[in-house]
């Protein structure tokens, strides 16, 4: 069986046991939002979640924010909070539909096959007052086998030869006026603007009350920026995080994205020699 891109509420209600499910906790926050989703996680939960910490899971060499992991650190990790590549693996998180969507795509890079979105995350599932804990969740170790998908992400060289020769779109998630460059970005010493030939559809534009929006309003938001979602695409925004959003609209209508440029603006708004244009 098919594993979904998204379980309902009550799906998971029913599964909530399971031996073979494990439910991933992704809250994470702009600093922007004033929200700190590892405090939210200890303050209650589902009953069996584990906190995904995506600044914790990351390349803690690396100076730009919450950058994919090797495998074997990801495997260890997650092996060690209980996960096997084996599980089907549940994501949700605080916001409805926000640092999930990265989780998931951390997931599905390193070789997990079956993972699903709460639909709704934690907003609906409170809304309809389902089970709610405090208890921390301690979950036997398991083994997670990595096979890293490394052409699904990319990098600065990958996205700047894109551009140069039309290879795949650009696609940039950020919010509009940060994209035209008349916003300052979140993070301080990052140029304001975007790269020259990229296209703006902003995560807003594909996000309604934590859901993704139904599938011609996904289309019609990816037309109206002048992408053809039938042609490659690379995924971008601010750090990777709503750059995932749009790679998530992309598969569930049948055009899953080329890759995601995991350094995304973080990386590219830093560097001197990376061109950035405005308006």
């Amino acid at each position: 069986m098919t594993t979904p891109l998204f379980v309902t509420t009550d799906w998971l209600a029913e599964h909530l046991h399971d031996a073979d499910l494990s439910i991933i906790d992704a809250s994470w926050y702009l600093p922007t939002m004033n929200r700190d989703g590892k405090a939210e996680y200890a303050l209650g939960h589902i009953p069996g979640a584990v906190h995904f910490d995506i600044d914790a899971v990351a390349d803690q060499s690396n100076p730009l924010p919450h950058m994919l992991p090797s495998p074997a650190f990801f495997a260890e990790t997650v092996g060690a909070m209980g996960i096997s590549d084996k599980d089907h693996i549940v994501v949700y998180d605080g916001a409805g539909l926000f640092a999930a969507a990265r989780v998931w795509w951390t997931f599905r890079t390193m070789g997990a096959a079956n993972v699903s979105i709460l639909e709704g995350g934690a907003p609906k599932w409170r809304a309809e007052d389902k089970d709610w804990t405090d208890a921390k969740s301690v979950k036997p170790k398991k083994t997670f086998h990595p096979a890293f998908k490394s052409e699904g992400v990319a990098d600065l060289a990958l996205v700047k030869q894109a551009l140069e020769s039309n290879a795949a779109q650009i696609v940039d998630a950020r919010p509009a006026d940060r994209f035209r460059g008349e916003a300052p970005e979140p993070r301080p010493g990052l140029a304001s603007g975007h790269m020259p030939g990229s296209f703006n559809v902003q995560f807003g534009d594909v996000v309604s009350n934590g859901k993704l929006k139904p599938a011609p309003e996904l289309r019609e938001a990816f037309a109206k920026a002048g992408v053809n979602i039938a042609q490659p695409i690379i995924t971008s925004c601010g750090s990777g995080v709503s750059a995932a959003i749009l790679a998530l609209a992309l598969e569930s209508v049948g055009h899953p994205a080329k890759a995601l440029y995991d350094g995304s603006w973080a990386e590219w708004g830093a560097r001197a020699d990376c061109p950035v244009a405005k308006a």
